[in-house]
């Protein structure tokens, strides 16, 4: 799959997404929304990509959404009736949601590997990820309180599940700036890298070990995980026993087992 906004690579069962505009320090325009969502979509349709390392080009990861498209949503949502001008306008908020979900809907897992910049829109699409890793020059802030604006495709949705309520209120009410090592502290990010090479490499290497698992295995615990996070305790529980009843009896598990006692890697199918 290729798109100028959204490079796409694959090898070793790992598919690499690069947002690609740096000249705009890959600012998401309308065409980089689709993108991204096409390129999630490949990676889940793909039997052979088995994780997604998700980075941005050049100097910055994402500085948000393209100023020049959020001007332009007042031309996009044209109508004479107010009514449905205003459905229009959530129309596309529905759609920029589901651009961002389209991480959690991947099956695979979805590494962000993140370095300078990581802003406003940013926010949203790394709190959608799996896992995410950072370079010592990364810097967040939920930018949206300072347009005016609330963050309406994911932020304030997941912050909160993910470095608490208190914390989240406070970055997204002031939208200050925090440094890579506070993002860590906060566990915003798993860990920090000293520099974006060292960020890529890291992130290959765990995506390495992911894809070396039993990808159905994989699949299902990523699956039962999402389930988890948005449903109580008794009904995850039953949801799990659903999703084993139905997939546990599998080639992975003779095959992992056979590699545990030979002590040779497994070797599964996609």
């Amino acid at each position: 799959m290729t798109h100028p906004s959204v490079r796409t690579e694959l090898a070793d069962g790992i598919a690499q997404l690069t947002l690609n505009r740096p000249d705009k320090s890959n600012a998401f325009d309308a065409d980089m929304w689709q993108a991204l969502h096409d390129a999630l979509r490949w990676a889940d349709d793909t039997p052979e990509v088995r994780v997604v390392i998700l980075s941005g080009a050049g100097k910055n990861f994402c500085a948000g959404i393209d100023l020049a498209m959020l001007m332009n949503i007042q031309q996009t949502i044209q109508n004479d009736c107010e009514g449905r001008k205003r459905e229009a306008l959530r129309r596309l908020i529905l759609q920029l949601q589901g651009d961002i979900s389209s991480l959690e809907h991947c099956r695979k897992p979805v590494i962000a590997a993140i370095h300078g910049a990581c802003v406003g829109g940013a926010i949203d699409l790394i709190t959608a990820a799996d896992i995410r890793f950072a370079s010592a020059d990364a810097y967040f802030a939920v930018r949206e309180i300072d347009m005016g604006m609330t963050a309406d495709v994911g932020t304030l949705q997941r912050l909160p599940r993910i470095v608490g309520e208190g914390v989240a209120r406070e970055l997204c009410l002031t939208g200050r700036r925090v440094d890579a090592a506070e993002a860590a502290a906060l566990r915003l990010v798993n860990r920090v890298l000293d520099t974006p090479e060292a960020l890529l490499a890291h992130a290959r290497q765990v995506a390495a070990e992911i894809a070396g698992k039993s990808p159905l295995a994989v699949r299902g615990t990523k699956q039962v995980l999402n389930y988890s996070r948005d449903h109580s305790v008794a009904d995850s529980l039953e949801y799990v026993a659903n999703w084993n009843a139905a997939m546990l009896l599998s080639a992975d598990i003779q095959q992992a087992v056979m590699a545990s006692m030979s002590k040779t890697p497994a070797q599964f199918a996609d």
